[in-house]
């Protein structure tokens, strides 16, 4: 590709070029016309301007402070765009530029020039990148039209590409077509997709409207939101989504109540036009729907922006977090992968009269490897000036602790979080529940220790059982769970596949049973121990699953005095855990067998959901 470069022999050259818009604007747009005070007849006091022989008069203090003005902003350095720093920074051996410009200002050596591109150096510098002759490609809305950048399986250039979406701007269409781009069939791998906003907050409206798009194009497309967004944005990126309009609504409320920190009731109402109060000084019922709430936000100041919407993503963030922790998070369908995925139990709960079609519920063993933390990294993360060596006094457990994200609770208290970093989870707690914990600060050593001591009790598997229900669903949906909307696609290891909703062991040991109280102990161990059911048994007793010193046990709850040593007689283990007892059924090898004489003596009542319960 043949180059024309004309040196920029002086930085005052440069710095016209790149300032043109701006000191033309302020050359032709800033007031300088003189005007004069008067009193209509109606007494008003205004002003007016003052002209001479039919020709305006200009003011020279306005004059005055224009040339400074200008003077002042071409002696700045110049602000280069991000396409220029791109190319300027990492040089056009490196870069391809698909965009329409025609002319562009380049790095020579110690020098800036202007570069004359021909009307066939878009197609060169597409070829180049698919080639692998450039590693970096940036194009435009000009270069973003019948050209595909994927890792096409006939292209030389097959590496992973990381899409930045930069400067979305307000046409998600637009955007839409670009990132398409980069993803399509017949390629080695799908991309990365980075949508990148400013610290002006509510630039996020924009990439809110892309993923709102994007999920709606899912949801009429495939039936579902996922595949439409191909997993590009986190679920707090969509602020129109039902979470997005209950933190909006609570934001009223702070507002109303006076607890958002920098920006009051009247101030909020005065900056942004919207009324939040009727004319008694109450809340109204009606308030600003989200879209209306997005676009004033556009008009206000950097600092209120980002006060505002601040407040709104803490709680936008505590929503999302407080769905996924509840089980009641909608994500669409999920794909499910692990290790090992075989159906160990296939059982009909319906069968329709007319077709003979089915709906049935599968047992599906899911075997997973575990990838624990090892030591090194753990050691690498401590190296962070904020994070603290932790051991517990009571489990002896190692974790390391990092900052978190605190989350805005519903009554505009800010909750200061850390993280806790163990070898198998990552747990965020407040920093009150910390302080009230058994978690001590620790030597490297002792760290060290107790970290390796976790890791050589890890087994290299984890082996877990899922409940589908699949099939013909239209005609149970309403016997169906509502708890848990949770849809899984997955592939066994003989090739099957299967979709359909996630639901608990309690729920299918009532569906499966005549009368919705019948069920094996080792079911029943495994209901409980996952966390979704709750054992309602005679006398008041129930067994579920709660966690003591970071561990995982199934606890009997609702016992009187006169019980106890008949249950431990059972097999149960007492523990005095602050200053109360408590019962246990150990998790040993016995376990089914002092559950089923558990269940024998009380017999189930009840099974519940969790969730429900």
């Amino acid at each position: 590709m043949t180059r024309r470069i004309k040196p920029l022999t002086t930085p005052t050259q440069h710095n016209v070029h790149l300032g043109y818009y701006v000191l033309d604007y302020l050359a032709h747009s800033f007031p300088i016309q003189l005007f004069e005070p008067f009193t209509d007849g109606d007494g008003n006091l205004s002003s007016r301007p003052v002209y001479r022989d039919g020709q305006p008069l200009q003011c020279r203090d306005a004059v005055e402070r224009r040339d400074r003005l200008i003077e002042r902003l071409a002696s700045l350095a110049p602000v280069q765009g991000a396409l220029d720093q791109i190319v300027q920074r990492f040089g056009t051996d490196l870069v391809a530029e698909v965009t329409g410009r025609s002319r562009r200002i380049v790095r020579n050596g110690d020098r800036l020039c202007v570069e004359n591109r021909p009307g066939s150096a878009n197609l060169a510098e597409a070829q180049a990148f698919m080639d692998d002759d450039k590693r970096i490609l940036v194009f435009s809305d000009a270069g973003g039209t019948g050209r595909s950048y994927h890792a096409d399986l006939g292209a030389r250039n097959q590496r992973l590409r990381v899409h930045y979406l930069l400067e979305a701007g307000w046409k998600a269409d637009t955007a839409i077509q670009g990132l398409g781009r980069s993803n399509r069939t017949n390629q080695a791998q799908p991309p990365l997709f980075r949508p990148i906003a400013t610290d002006v907050k509510a630039e996020k409206r924009f990439l809110s409207t892309i993923a709102r798009r994007l999920d709606t194009l899912g949801a009429i497309t495939k039936g579902q939101r996922q595949t439409g967004g191909q997993g590009l944005f986190r679920a707090d990126d969509n602020l129109e989504s039902p979470y997005g309009r209950a933190a909006l609504r609570q934001l009223y409320f702070l507002l109303f109540a006076g607890k958002v920190e920098g920006c009051s009731l009247e101030a909020f109402q005065a900056a942004t036009g919207l009324r939040l109060t009727d004319q008694d000084g109450s809340l109204r019922e009606e308030l600003p729907p989200i879209t209306t709430f997005l676009n004033r936000l556009l008009a206000l100041t950097i600092d209120l922006q980002n006060t505002l919407f601040g407040v709104f993503e803490d709680l936008l963030r505590a929503k999302i977090e407080g769905a996924k922790a509840s089980g009641t998070y909608d994500a669409g369908v999920e794909t499910l992968t692990a290790e090992s995925l075989v159906v160990t139990d296939r059982r009909a709960l319906y069968v329709h009269p007319q077709t003979g079609a089915e709906t049935q519920v599968f047992t599906v063993r899911r075997q997973e490897r575990n990838q624990p933390f090892t030591l090194a990294k753990a050691l690498e993360r401590a190296n962070d000036p904020r994070a603290i060596l932790l051991v517990n006094g009571q489990s002896g457990r190692a974790a390391v602790q990092v900052p978190a994200l605190s989350v805005m609770l519903d009554d505009g208290e800010v909750e200061r979080r850390v993280r806790l970093v163990r070898p198998m989870e990552r747990t965020a707690l407040s920093v009150a529940a910390l302080e009230q914990s058994h978690w001590q600060r620790s030597d490297p050593t002792a760290f060290a220790q107790a970290w390796a001591r976790e890791l050589a009790e890890i087994p290299p598997f984890t082996e877990s059982d899922l409940h589908i229900v699949t099939g013909l669903l239209l005609p149970i949906w309403k016997r169906l769970p509502d708890e848990s909307m949770r849809v899984y696609r997955l592939q066994t290891n003989a090739g099957e596949r299967v979709i359909g909703r996630l639901v608990s062991p309690a729920w299918v040991a009532q569906a499966i049973s005549a009368d919705g109280l019948s069920i094996a102990p080792a079911d029943a161990w495994t209901a409980v121990l996952d966390g979704q059911t709750i054992l309602e048994l005679q006398d008041g007793l129930s067994l579920r699953r709660a966690k003591v010193m970071g561990l995982f046990r199934v606890e009997l709850s609702g016992f009187t005095d006169g019980m106890v040593d008949r249950l431990k007689a059972m097999g149960l283990i007492s523990e005095i855990i602050a200053w109360k007892l408590r019962l246990f059924v150990p998790t040993g090898a016995a376990c089914l067998s002092i559950l089923a004489a558990l269940m024998e003596r009380y017999p189930i009542v009840r099974i519940a959901d969790r969730a429900a319960a």
